[in-house]
């Protein structure tokens, strides 16, 4: 252990991050540098610098990294209108390689031998964080205190702190009894009665959004302007990515749109129950996709819906900086060249309903699409010979047998 001088820890400021801190200066003997990260998790991130200072950490950095988040992994996330199991829109899975990204950065920079992180080994954020750092800085040390210690309960957490006179916040009024992890993208929810899937989750769990049951009886409605898979514009406003998804989560959070109850299938091999509030990104997701049937070739949208799944897996588990994911995102942002244009939506009570599209780059062609007189556009006799010559095999088929 004495032969890492100086490491990097992912620091929240929290129960956990803070007695990691003076873990490691008692079991390592090193010097601890703490990278704190806002990515719009709705808390204040500054009160962490003073945790640190009383800890003896001399440096310190805390990042305002809200438009590289949406701007270079969210959005390049929608443009494949990624989502894992059929449900999970990828909230904590897209922010840890960012993290890695500027924990190994900061590493470089001061001079550390090692970086450190909070993640327990039952979960997957310990797999997404270290392939990250390993991925971009290979010959990286990792130190995980939760696959070293015996501190495996709050209780020994708390006692330990108390020993060591580590500052910790008590337990506040209200506070939520579950495990959390926010972002721009999302909020979660793990733990707590949450771990029996079949008890329904309490009514004041839920942070971002009003019930559906409890949201407007006027629907909202709205439009997004896309250029090249991404959206520039609410309501003909321009904004950058990180205010159009901090505006979609207010105006979905008002109406009830974005929760979801999943039990997911974690890397490591077991089960987990989660419930998570993403309004913003549903609503981007189905406005993604209503403009991408718009101007979207079907045979690489059918393409790109095949790849999906592979997509939100490898995000999933942690292979953001892989060349199998850089490859897909390559192909992803190519189709994206003529997704343009602008999507009219209505929200109401927990529901997104698509109202209208238009682009300039559209493939839809009235003349050959109505059901009125097309003047010659399509030849419908045609279809004769395509039915045919697609039937083929199975008639041949039918005949042998019979």
């Amino acid at each position: 252990m004495s032969s890492v001088n100086k490491v990097v820890l992912a620091y929240s400021g929290g129960l956990d991050t803070s007695v990691i801190l003076r873990w490691l200066q008692d079991e390592y003997e090193c010097e601890v540098v703490t990278f704190t990260a806002d990515l719009g998790q709705g808390e204040e991130v500054e009160p962490a610098r003073e945790k640190a200072q009383m800890l003896g950490v001399s440096e310190i950095f805390i990042e305002d990294l809200r438009e590289e988040f949406v701007r270079d992994f969210v959005y390049p996330m929608m443009r494949c209108n990624t989502i894992y199991e059929g449900e999970y829109l990828l909230g904590t899975s897209i922010a840890r390689p960012l993290i890695a990204k500027r924990l190994v950065e900061i590493a470089a920079q001061t001079g550390a031998d090692a970086i450190s992180h909070g993640a327990t080994g039952k979960g997957n954020d310990q797999v997404r964080f270290e392939l990250g750092a390993y991925a971009l800085s290979p010959d990286v040390k990792v130190i995980a205190p939760w696959r070293e210690w015996d501190l495996n309960s709050r209780e020994k957490l708390l006692a330990y702190a108390a020993e060591r006179q580590i500052p910790i916040e008590g337990k506040r009024e209200g506070k939520s009894p579950y495990s959390m992890d926010a972002n721009l993208l999302h909020i979660s929810y793990e733990g707590d009665q949450l771990e029996d899937p079949w008890v329904e989750a309490e009514s004041d769990m839920w942070r971002w959004t009003v019930s559906p049951e409890d949201a407007p009886d006027q629907p909202r409605e709205l439009s997004l302007t896309f250029a090249g898979g991404d959206i520039i514009a609410l309501d003909g406003k321009s904004m950058t990515p990180a205010q159009v998804l901090t505006e979609l989560n207010r105006i979905g959070g008002e109406h009830g749109i974005g929760r979801d109850d999943i039990v997911e299938n974690r890397y490591v091999g077991m089960k987990s129950r989660g419930c998570y509030e993403t309004p913003g990104g549903t609503i981007m997701l189905k406005a993604h996709r209503a403009m991408e049937s718009l101007t979207l070739d079907r045979e690489v949208a059918h393409l790109k819906d095949e790849l999906m799944p592979r997509y939100a897996s490898i995000i999933y588990n942690g292979y953001w900086w892989s060349p199998e994911r850089l490859m897909l995102q390559a192909a992803i942002d190519n189709s994206q060249q003529y997704v343009n244009g602008t999507v009219r939506l209505k929200l109401y009570k927990g529901g997104i309903s698509v109202t209208g599209r238009q682009s300039d780059d559209s493939l839809f062609d009235e003349k050959v699409a109505t059901f009125e007189d097309d003047g010659g556009a399509y030849h419908q006799r045609d279809a004769e010979g395509f039915i045919k010559l697609n039937a083929l095999r199975m008639r041949i088929a039918a005949r042998r047998r019979s």
